[in-house]
This record gives structure tokens, sequence and C-alpha cells, in this order.
């Protein structure tokens, strides 16, 4: 298992490279820049800037002076917000931003699967017909629907919860954002959890266990909540990287300081080394949840080998 893990990790190197030429390139190809504002700087001052952050060099240079410093651990200054750095910014976001992500991760493991669960066990009743509508409700509307208008009800119209902003240690002001993330997690593995536990019911080794007369509840944690959940595994990879980059509307429609907020204002104010920290940050964690996931695929099926 370290082995399997360990040629991941190394195989996962090419790739965040691609994506971090990928990434660099695209931003210095597109127009503008970090120091073009509504008020024109004079043309000495701005050459100024471009060579203390060395943008008066190829692109090519400048690509090899990143990958050097990235080497070092160095994810560079930020040009906008002065007197940070783009790794004091992550690490100022980034427990706001996990916090919320892995609230709505929990949230919606523990109401998805079981009401997914419910849904196949009771197929074509009221309790299927009810949950499959909630999910295809929660599933259409987008979170920056969402947000608005639990924010409106709940914070405005009702006043039991503050509206946006953050205070640490306050768990009201993570309430409403939660909410917003978890809904379409929630919807989307209710849905996966029935549709997968419909197939692993009709399974010959099922229909066997019911011929011996095992009772429904053993049959299902013995024998088919294993295999009912391995879908449900593969997608909570890219779904828990989604609640992250999914963060970035919910944190700016809260007001919430996470690392999210700081790659809308890096994107908008053409940061470039903000943009690209926030980047290899969000790839690192894809890759990083993708390994996690095969490594319980692995768990859950016991013919997969990890050599």
């Amino acid at each position: 298992m370290l082995g399997y893990a360990t040629r991941r990790i190394l195989q996962a190197i090419p790739t965040l490279l691609l994506i971090v030429a990928a990434a660099f390139f695209l931003m210095r190809a597109a127009p503008g820049g970090p120091f073009d504002d509504e008020r024109a700087l004079p043309p000495e001052i701005e050459a100024n800037l471009q060579a203390a952050y060395g943008l008066d060099q190829p692109v090519t240079v400048q690509f090899g002076r990143y990958l050097g410093g990235l080497v070092r651990g160095d994810l560079g200054p930020s040009f906008r917000m002065k007197d940070f750095t783009v790794a004091e910014l992550i690490g100022r976001g980034l427990p706001v931003t996990l916090g919320i992500g892995s609230a709505a991760l929990l949230l919606g493991l523990a109401l998805g699967i079981p009401l997914g669960l419910v849904a196949g066990l009771r197929q074509n009743g009221w309790a299927d017909h009810a949950v499959m509508s909630i999910a295809l409700v929660g599933i259409a509307v987008p979170n920056f629907v969402v947000a608005p208008v639990l924010a409106l009800v709940f914070g405005l119209y009702l006043g039991w919860l503050p509206v946006a902003g953050w205070e640490a240690g306050s768990p009201s002001h993570l309430v409403l954002p939660v909410i917003t993330l978890a809904l379409p997690l929630i919807a989307y593995l209710a849905r996966l959890t029935r549709g997968s536990l419909l197939e692993v019911l009709q399974s010959p080794y099922i229909r066997t266990a019911r011929a011996k007369g095992l009772e429904p509840a053993v049959i299902l944690r013995r024998h088919a909540l294993k295999p009912t959940l391995l879908p449900v595994v593969s997608f909570l990879g890219p779904a828990a990287a989604a609640l992250l980059t999914g963060s970035l509307v919910v944190e700016q429609v809260f007001g919430l300081p996470g690392v999210g907020r700081y790659f809308v204002q890096g994107a908008i104010n053409r940061d470039y080394t903000l943009v690209m920290g926030m980047v290899i940050f969000y790839a690192s964690l894809i890759l990083l949840l993708n390994l996690a996931v095969d490594l319980v695929y692995g768990w859950l099926d016991p013919r997969i080998r990890h050599d």
C-alpha cells in the first residue's frame, strides 16, 4: 500500500507541472496586468514595478524563475496585497475554507447516504419519490441562488442567523455557508446511493442471501452496503474538492475570509502569483483526494489490489 501511494504521488508531479505551466502561460497571454488600474501610472513608475517583480523579462524566463521558487516552497509575494506573501494569504484563509468544506462534507455524508438508502429500500414508494424530488431541486438550483435566499429568509426575515461576516469561534456564522455547500452534495449522494443500491440488490448473491432467510437489515449491512458505497466513494474525491472550489462563490456572498475569496480577488486584480498559488493549492488537493479515494476503494473491494 505504501509503495502504491508513493508511486501515485510521483506520477502526480508531472500532472501538477502541466497544470502550473498551463495556468502560468494562460494568465500571461490574457490582456492587462497586475498594475493596470483605472488611474494610469507614470511610465517610469510602471517600468520600475515591472522590473521589481521581474515582469520585464521574457515569459519563459519568468516561468523558470517561478519554478525555481516553487521547488524551494516559495509561492512568491502578492502583487496587489502589499507586505503579504501568497503562502501567508493561503495560511490565513485556509482554516476558514477547510472548516466550512469539512463541515459541509460531513453533513452531506450524514444525510445524503442514509436518504439514498431509504429511497432504494422503498423503491417507488412515497419516501423514494420525496427523496428524489428534493434531490432534483438540490441539483438544479445553484449555490449563487441558494446562498442569497437562505440569507434573506434566515438572516433578514427571521433574524436567526448572521447574514454575512466572520467571527472566530462563532458557529452561527458558519451555519448558512455550510448548508449552502452541503445541499448539492446531499442531493448527488442520495441519487447515487439509491441507484447503486438498486443495482446491488439485483445481484445473484443478494438473491441467495434472501433465499436463505436472512433479515433485510442483515443483508444490507453484511452484503449490500460495501458494494453500494463503491461508486459513492469514487464520487467523493472530486466532490470534496468541489466543496472547496464551490466556496469561491459562497465566501463572496457571505463575506468570509477564506482562500476562495482571495482567489476571486486575485483574478479580478490580475494578481499573478496569488492566482497561481490558489491553482497549485486546488490542484494538489484534487490529486491527493483522488489518491485517498483509490486507497479506500481497495478497502471496500478486496478484489482490488494495490501492489
